[in-house]
Parts: C-alpha cells; structure tokens; sequence
C-alpha cells in the first residue's frame, strides 16, 4: 500500500522537500527519509492559517501514516500517543467539505492507521490483554469496516473475554457466507451451547455440515445434541456415520444403544450394548441397560421360555457386582427374582435395599 498515492498537488518548495524524501525512503527503505519527511510536513503547519491548509495537512497525514505503518519497532521514537494522533488527524480532515479531494490520499492514510491498529490488537492479544485488543481492533475496523478479517480478531477476542454475546455476534458475520471456515463454524457452535442457545447452535451446525459433509466433530456436535434433547428419531439418522467413523469408541455405541433401546429396535440395541461392553468392560451404564432391556423384554415376550428373564438377571447381577449400593439396580432385581420366584436370591435383595434406605 506504501506510497501507492498520486501526491497531486501544487507543490511549494517546502512541499516538494516532503515528497522527495517520501520517494527516497520508498527507493532505499531508509528510515532516516521517513524521519526528514515527518521533519519538514511538520514545518508546513505553524500558524493557525497553516492549521487550516488541507494540502499541508494532507502531506503531514500521509508522512505520519506512513511511519505508524512501517516503523512498527518505534524507531523514530514518537510518542506512545503518535499513532492516535494520526487517527485524530485522519478524522479532522475526513470531515472538511474540500476532503473528496483528496480522497485516494485520506484512503491510503486510513489503511496505514488500520494496520496499525491490527498490529497493536495483535500485540495485546499475545499478552492476554483482551479487552484493549477489542478495542484496537474496533479502531481498526472504525478505519477500514470493509475489512472483513477484523471481525475475526474481534470475535475471538471477544471469546477470551467471556463476552460470548459479542463473540457470538461477530462469529455470525463470519459464518454467513458459503466460504465460513471450519473453525469459525466449530467455535460459533461452541459458544451458543455455552450460552444455551441449542437452537442457535444446531443451526450453525447444520449449516457447518453442509460445508463440510465429511467433518466427524460436526457429525458428533449435531448428534449430541440430538441425544441430550432425547431427540432420538433425529438421532437415529446420524448413527450409521457415526459409528462408522467412532467404529471403537465405547461411548458412541453407548449412544447409539441407548437411542435404538428408546425407539424400541431392541435387537439393534442389544447389539450395540454388547459392543459397548466389549470396547469398556468397566463402564456400568451398558451393562445396566442391557439388563433393563432384558427385562423389558420378558416383560413384552411371553412365550420366550423365560430367556429373557434369565439374561436380564445375568447382566443385573454384573451391574451390582459393578457399583453395590444402586438402588435402582436392585430394585430391578427384587422385581425379577419376584418374577421367578427365586425366594432365596430376594430376600439377598431385600436384606441390602434395607441397609442402603436406611
């Protein structure tokens, strides 16, 4: 961007200085040009009738500009201010009725000042200062709001500062386009769960889906939130991908036992509870719902020559071998050895349900 402006004015000597030693410092990257320049822009303005010259504030404008966005090391040693200043100066002579022009020159000096905000956004983003970032960056955007790159450090900005609604906000700008990066649809779903908002982040997730078919994360998020909402219907048709991608992943069969137990396809549910035992022997939940399926079973199958009923005892007992004091557990196991008739095996139970009630 440096220098790219057509310095089209009637050019004094002293003006004529300013503009050699710009060119100078864009031939030889010399810092010391830069320096010169600043020095003579600043001699055109010393009078209140100086102050009020658009052609030399201009010139003083593109000199400072230039220096916010090449000295980033500080050089020059302006004052901390300096930077400010410029952004003041673009904005008192943005305002002037002759501004138009002079507008390629005022364009150029913005995006000198918009980068340089950024860079000190950046800055204060690597020290954990989150909100004096925000705050660069909203200057930047103030200065360049078609530089859509800023709403991602924004948002980001805005997800450290546990802002979420700001965040949130921002993350939808960048979403919204049929080019939203993976991770700006990953971290915008995030934030809407932890603002409560399923809906909302079902939606992105979605969305983030048809961009991204193949995406396991998004696959996961989406069937999560069908399975804390017991949305099990919709959650069936993402099971097929889903086991397939988690194909040893002892809590995906859980899920996907669980949600074909609610839906009654209990031999599809059988199987997935045997598989999620077989991946993690010691997981309690699988087992216990394998023996209430059984039970449920024997409850419905009449003529099953107690199969059932036996099974579901089986798994009950492991389920209580696994954690003793379930009190549900054995309930279901006072009901089943009711239903046998195992008077032996029910007083067992009824001895240990009285000691954990009371």
């Amino acid at each position: 961007m440096l220098f790219t402006t057509s310095l089209a004015f009637s050019q004094t000597e002293a003006l004529k200085t300013v503009v050699n030693s710009l060119a100078f410092y864009k031939q030889k990257s010399d810092l010391t040009f830069l320096a010169r320049a600043k020095k003579s822009a600043d001699s055109l303005v010393v009078t209140k009738k100086d102050s009020a010259d658009m052609e030399k504030n201009i010139y003083r404008l593109i000199v400072n500009s230039s220096i916010v966005y090449t000295d980033s090391l500080n050089k020059l040693n302006q004052p901390e201010n300096f930077l400010d200043n410029t952004a003041a100066l673009a904005d008192q002579l943005t305002a002037k009725k002759n501004a138009y022009k002079f507008q390629s020159e005022i364009n150029y000096s913005k995006r000198c000042i918009t980068n340089a905000y950024i860079r000190r956004g950046f800055v204060l983003t690597r020290n954990a200062d989150f909100k004096k970032a925000i705050a660069c960056f909203e200057r930047a955007k103030a200065y360049s709001p078609g530089f859509r790159p800023i709403n991602t450090y924004i948002a980001y900005a805005s997800n450290k500062t546990g802002n979420m609604q700001d965040a949130a906000k921002y993350y939808d700008g960048l979403i919204n386009t049929d080019t939203a990066k993976l991770e700006y649809i990953q971290t915008a779903s995030s934030i809407y769960k932890t603002l409560g908002d399923t809906a909302k982040a079902l939606q992105v997730i979605k969305k983030g889906r048809k961009l991204y078919a193949t995406d396991k994360q998004l696959l996961q998020d989406e069937a999560n939130i069908y399975n804390n909402k017991r949305d099990y219907k919709a959650l069936e048709n993402l099971l097929i991908p889903l086991i397939e991608n988690n194909a040893n992943s002892a809590d995906i069969a859980f899920v996907a036992a669980n949600c074909y137990d609610n839906l009654n396809q209990f031999d599809k549910a059988e199987s997935m509870y045997l598989r999620a035992i077989e991946l993690n022997g010691s997981a309690f939940e699988p087992v216990f719902n394998l023996g209430l399926l059984y039970f449920k079973q024997s409850a419905i199958k009449t003529n099953d020559d107690g199969k059932n009923i036996t099974s579901a005892i089986l798994w009950l007992e492991k389920a209580h071998e696994m954690m003793p004091n379930d009190k549900k557990g054995l309930q279901l196991l006072q009901l089943a050895y009711t239903k046998t008739g195992n008077q032996n095996q029910l007083d067992r139970i009824n001895d240990q349900l009285e000691q954990i009630t009371n």
